[in-house]
């Protein structure tokens, strides 16, 4: 017989009263009265519940504890009081594992009661729970939402080296390795690849991790990260990569709205709406709005959280965008704002008051590449081969990257960015 999956039962109950089924999945709870155990299975889908009367069955059951894998054969029958309001009877229950051992928390209860650093140690138990399940069934319908959006926009996916020669940004921290006698680093990045491919075929993205080497210990800092990025040709300025961004995170939104929608509601989520236009402030008005220095270089994360309580309350918006940031604080490839140079056709999209992504326009001239290096002191020759495409014809172009966790820990609203990261790496945590 097939496997039905626990979240179909009710519809096939509707179809055929009674169906005989086969279930497979994890005992996720076992309540014992006097004449009947309960049993509920969990598997991908969701919970059912399997009721045991016959004594033989129920001792069977005593000795299974919870998280053990088994196969049930029964027959459905109505209950309201059950998940779907439909349970299986008079079930065949077989093992698919050996007993398993007491995990570390209890993953029956309906709230995850521990400690980030114990949910964390182990994970790969810790994430059955269904909460758990549920933030990265978001995390994963996000990444759905951006590839076809991206896909229905004429963007080829691409996939680039995650160990390079050297930084993609002058001075930043780096993982170094040594590969076969040679000193290599782990991408920060896919910047200067997915720049080189827009000369390819003008609108690429990638979906993959990057690796930053900086000793952040804080709650929205990790060493790794999944980094979703775009980049497009043939664009006047910044402004373009910035509605293009807009429509991205509504498709995402929307892929979470319409792909997880379990998940959000066993969160509660109250997913954003992205409003038609983005409110944007220049960088200079921004500090003005924060009562900040206007020889400020950069914003600090309280002013992040003031500029997003500020457009919440001016636009009612969950987003702004923040342009013009200091050409000494943005990277080398940074196009500068025109007419005045000390700032930048760049931006911050600021999400419920926390950085969210970066992008903007770059510059697309070999001779503007070869100032700008000499102009940081920083040398050509360390960037032959992307120097070498925007020597044979670069379109004007721009992107961004969206970093995954910070975008489901602000739908989360969590106080820490592990929350939403399977396998946290951090300054401390290398395991499991």
């Amino acid at each position: 017989m097939a496997r039905s999956l626990c979240a179909t039962l009710p519809a096939v109950q509707n179809a055929e009263p009674g169906a005989l089924v086969t279930l497979e999945g994890w005992i996720h709870r076992r309540r014992q009265l006097a004449g009947v155990v309960f049993v509920v299975l969990r598997d991908r889908s969701g919970l059912a519940q399997i009721v045991v009367t016959e004594s033989q069955v129920r001792e069977q059951v005593e000795g299974l504890p919870e998280e053990t894998v088994v196969r049930v054969r029964g027959r459905l029958s109505a209950n309201v009081k059950a998940p779907g309001g439909v349970e299986v009877v008079e079930p065949e229950i077989v093992a698919l594992s050996a007993p398993a051992l007491p995990p570390p928390v209890e993953l029956w209860r309906p709230t995850l009661n521990a400690t980030l650093p114990t949910v964390l140690d182990h994970a790969a138990l810790t994430w059955r729970h269904p909460q758990r399940q549920a933030v990265w069934k978001i995390a994963a319908a996000s990444m759905a939402g951006f590839r076809r959006h991206l896909d229905r926009a004429g963007f080829t996916e691409v996939t680039t080296p995650k160990i390079v020669d050297g930084s993609t940004e002058s001075g930043a921290n780096v993982f170094a390795l040594d590969y076969f006698g040679s000193t290599a680093y782990l991408a920060q990045s896919p910047q200067l690849y997915k720049q080189m491919l827009t000369g390819v075929f003008e609108r690429v993205y990638e979906v993959g991790p990057v690796f930053r080497a900086e000793p952040h210990d804080t709650t929205r800092h990790l060493s790794q990260y999944i980094s979703l990025d775009a980049e497009f040709g043939f664009i006047e300025s910044h402004r373009e990569v910035l509605a293009l961004l807009r429509d991205t995170l509504a498709a995402m939104a929307e892929g979470v709205r319409s792909g997880a929608a379990a998940a959000v509601e066993t969160l509660g989520l109250a997913l954003p709406v992205v409003p038609e236009s983005i409110p944007v402030v220049h960088f200079t008005e921004a500090l003005d709005l924060v009562g900040a220095a206007p020889d400020e270089p950069d914003l600090a994360p309280e002013h992040e959280r003031l500029l997003g309580k500020w457009a919440l309350e001016r636009f009612g918006s969950d987003f702004l965008a923040v342009e013009g940031h200091p050409a000494a604080k943005r990277p080398f490839y940074t196009h500068p704002q025109p007419g005045d140079p000390r700032w930048t056709n760049s931006f911050d999209l600021l999400f419920r008051g926390l950085e969210l992504v970066t992008g903007g326009q770059r510059l697309h001239e070999h001779a503007d590449y070869l100032a700008a290096l000499t102009a940081r002191g920083d040398d050509p020759a360390r960037y032959p081969a992307y120097l070498a495409a925007m020597s044979h014809g670069m379109p004007p172009h721009g992107g961004f990257a969206i970093g995954l966790e910070r975008w489901v820990s602000r739908l989360l609203g969590a106080g820490n960015i592990r929350w939403a990261t399977l396998f946290p790496r951090d300054t401390h945590r290398v395991r499991p």
